[in-house]
């Protein structure tokens, strides 16, 4: 490919094939006055060269992005004892648990694990600060990426965010201030922290945990402003935004500027309660490690058949399922426990967590057929390691296997995978 196109062409194809995910490392790694993450055409933020690039930087680039290369758990980081289950990856332990705090439980996500540990790790001078994502102030269905450095800051920016967030854009700046720090992102993200590591030895020495939620994909911007509209309004009119409110799941809240106030279900920004509605970009829709199987410890919704009991969900404060994958994690997670800030209420074996997330374990099965799909179309494949893939499909049967290529193909060749080459601000004005 080195010998026919431009390097900008390269980085773009991995936005046209419609498999960049928006983490922003490519930008990081260029430095932001190179390649800028921006707001384009399409509505997601993607990385747009500002100046011309060469093909040592975007070879970097193709080995570090998670479009491109996708792994579990590296195997120096898993301890003894540790089982490798083929839906959810390197597991040291999997209970039902919640935060015992109960206005972390009830306003962070599910049982708000994730965030009772952050604050937990910050309590006790674990680490520095936290580097997460918090909700943007110039588009509140976007994510950016943020430090807090104490636990009233965590508590402060504790909101799930299912829109494009391009965390990883300011990863260059946070190891240059040389601080041990913990990380929460999506599991893509986590794999590109990963990645990173193989190049930059300060990921090792600074990054003393990785976090991440099980992760169902974001909601598209077109699909979020349909939702929008379908309410006669637009991301420019909102006031406050939440894509999940108090309690587990709690409804989507949003306020404009009017002063009206509205709720919506859980899972109608992403196109309807029923997960055949769900909309998605296609980039999630080929994603194997929505477990997170990089991480050191996952939490996620843990609700029987994978849809809330609705009767009750006005009064349930929520739990999550959580997933300790390593060393690392099995020594924060018992500490936490220890300490009283994370209530364990049962073990959850994997079979019973596969009934409430049963789309990741059908991902983990189609997935090799949709890679292939992939490659047959010439489209950028990711590179994966330890996912299993190729076991799960040799126990598809014939027909499954060619339903799943055949459905791939016919996507991509209707072109619901594309996106237009992206273009800054700037540019699209000069090409109207």
């Amino acid at each position: 490919m080195r010998n026919t196109v431009t390097p900008r062409e390269r980085l773009e194809k991995i936005v046209t094939d419609g498999m960049c995910i928006g983490c922003g490392l490519c930008a990081s790694l260029a430095g932001r006055d190179r390649i800028s993450m921006e707001t384009v055409q399409t509505g997601y933020q993607r990385p747009v060269a500002l100046v011309p690039l060469n093909h040592e930087l975007v070879d970097r680039i193709y080995d570090v992005c998670p479009a491109t290369r996708l792994e579990s758990l590296p195997t120096h980081l898993q301890g003894e004892g540790f089982a490798i289950d083929p839906v959810w990856g390197p597991i040291s332990s999997m209970v039902r648990a919640h935060a015992a705090d109960e206005t972390t439980r009830i306003k962070a996500a599910s049982g708000g694990v994730l965030t009772a540990l952050a604050k937990f790790l910050l309590d006790q001078s674990e680490v520095a600060f936290i580097y997460h994502a918090r909700q943007s102030e110039d588009d509140l269905t976007f994510g950016v990426p943020h430090i807090s450095r104490t636990a009233a800051d965590v508590a402060h920016g504790t909101s799930s965010i299912y829109g494009p967030t391009p965390i990883l854009e300011i990863m260059s700046d946070v190891l240059d201030i040389g601080e041990p720090f913990a990380f929460i992102g999506k599991p893509c993200d986590i794999s590109a922290v990963r990645n990173l590591a193989r190049y930059d030895p300060r990921v090792d020495r600074l990054v003393k945990i990785c976090m991440t939620p099980v992760c169902g994909g974001i909601v598209p911007p077109p699909q979020m402003n349909d939702f929008l509209a379908q309410r006669q309004t637009d991301r420019d009119n909102l006031t406050r935004f939440a894509y999940r409110g108090d309690m587990c799941p709690g409804d989507t809240e949003f306020e404009t500027r009017d002063g009206h106030k509205h709720t919506a279900n859980f899972f109608e920004p992403y196109g309807g309660i029923e997960e055949t509605s769900w909309q998605l970009p296609f980039r999630c829709k080929v994603c194997p490690d929505g477990p997170g199987e990089a991480a050191d410890i996952s939490a996620g919704d843990i609700w029987p058949n994978d849809v809330p009991d609705w009767e009750t969900a006005d009064e349930d404060k929520g739990s999550n399922a959580v997933l300790v994958r390593s060393a690392v994690g099995r020594k924060l997670f018992d500490a936490a426990v220890e300490a009283g800030v994370i209530v364990i209420e049962e073990d959850v074996s994997p079979r019973y967590y596969d009934t409430c997330q049963h789309h990741h374990v059908k991902k983990k099965q189609y997935m090799r057929p949709r890679y292939d799909a992939l490659l047959e179309a010439g489209r950028t494949v990711p590179r994966t390691a330890g996912l299993r893939l190729d076991t799960f499909a040799a126990d598809l049967d014939d027909e499954t296997y060619h339903w799943q290529k055949s459905g791939t193909l016919s996507r991509l060749q209707s072109g619901k995978a594309d996106e237009l080459a992206p273009k800054a601000r700037w540019d699209r004005k000069s090409n109207d």
